[in-house]
């Protein structure tokens, strides 16, 4: 040990056996944070499987190139579905592959995790969740509500008293939670997101153009086109090629902007109701405190064009982005390993698994 702490030194020997791993595995996307590393691992959750032998072909980006152009016996799947696990060992098996990203060519002792989880998830979902990531070899693994990591990692102080209201948009859920004083005083979770989008746009071209177009095409109209707000330029137009519904030929069309705004604005119109539930609901002072601090925006569904502003209009309340919403919830897994007691009062996980995980923690 001694020759290995000269050879690597002291600090580089430290990281080697206690990384602590921050996990976010949503529908859309997967992103690990490595403690004192930041963010190592930011892919797509999907996984290409051979459908002759069941045997997982390809994991991440590498599978997503093979989306939508899947040669014979080949099939790619999103193991997530809605926030939670929909195919368990394929959740397994992408886990365990970008956890062996995260830790790289040196570190191979990682002792404990934070997971994310959704507000409502339920028990039988938890613990798939909780089992696929012990099955990966991620160590020792807790669980927090999404909410409550998006706000600590946005900047919201556990010490703060007042209230803060925090909206995490994803690929296939909306997070609402009200934090004050490190905790939750109202969430709630609906499984609808900016992936939601994506597939309205497929049906609207299919249905009102005539043609099939791929996830990838509808994802591209939705970046380059989509707003939450009346675009600027209505007469935008961006080519697209797909199939015809009829003949099954090949087939380009244009689509303007002015066409995808009513189509991506009817599923913003659908999350932005969600939050306005939750803000009926609270008690006064805490809406007071709203009232004050306005509403912070995190995740992929941040970045949606005019939502931001959309938000603003229809709540009348102060919206802000948070920096780098994508990486909201890893950064406030990653700021609770070094708060022992606020992540024994905030984890959900079993009494004994919580008191091996904070041995290591104090």
């Amino acid at each position: 040990m001694r020759k290995t702490a000269a050879f690597l030194g002291v600090g580089a020997l430290q990281s080697l056996v206690s990384d602590s791993i921050a996990i976010d595995m949503g529908s859309a996307s997967t992103i690990i944070a490595v403690r004192g590393r930041g963010v190592v691992v930011d892919e797509p959750s999907l996984v290409a499987v051979d459908t002759v032998t069941g045997e997982v072909i390809a994991i991440g980006r590498e599978a997503q190139q093979k989306y939508g152009r899947e040669a014979r016996g080949v099939a790619v799947i999103a193991p997530m579905l809605n926030g939670v696990v929909a195919d368990f060992e394929r959740t397994k098996e992408m886990l365990a592959h970008f956890v062996r990203q995260a830790r790289g060519g040196l570190s191979h002792f990682s002792r404990r995790a934070l997971m994310s989880v959704i507000s409502d998830v339920t028990p039988v979902e938890g613990r798939a969740l909780l089992s696929a990531a012990q099955h990966a070899h991620v160590g020792r693994v807790g669980m927090i509500e999404e909410g409550l990591a998006a706000a600590f990692g946005s900047g919201v102080s556990a010490d703060d008293a007042r209230a803060s209201a925090v909206v995490d948009i994803g690929g296939g859920t909306t997070n609402v939670a009200i934090v004050g004083s490190g905790k939750t005083i109202r969430a709630r979770a609906e499984r609808i997101g900016s992936s939601n989008i994506d597939a309205a746009i497929i049906n609207h071209v299919r249905r009102n153009r005539g043609l099939l177009i791929g996830a990838k095409t509808a994802e591209r109209l939705k970046l380059e086109l989509a707003s939450a707000t009346v675009p600027l330029n209505l007469a935008q137009e961006v080519p697209i090629n797909g199939s015809d519904v009829l003949t099954r030929m090949p087939r380009s069309i244009e689509i303007s902007a002015g066409e995808i705004y009513p189509v991506a604005q009817e599923v913003v119109r659908q999350i932005v109701a969600g939050v306005s539930a939750t803000l009926g609901e609270l008690p006064p002072e805490v809406a007071g405190d709203i009232y004050d601090r306005g509403i912070i925006l995190t995740g992929g569904g941040a970045l949606i064009g005019g939502l931001e502003e959309y938000l603003r209009e229809e709540t009348r309340l102060p919206v802000r982005v948070a920096d780098e919403p994508r990486y909201a919830i890893v950064r406030g897994l990653e700021q609770m390993f070094d708060a022992p007691l606020l992540l024994r009062r905030l984890i959900r996980q079993d009494p004994q698994a919580l008191l091996d995980l904070q041995s290591e923690t104090i």
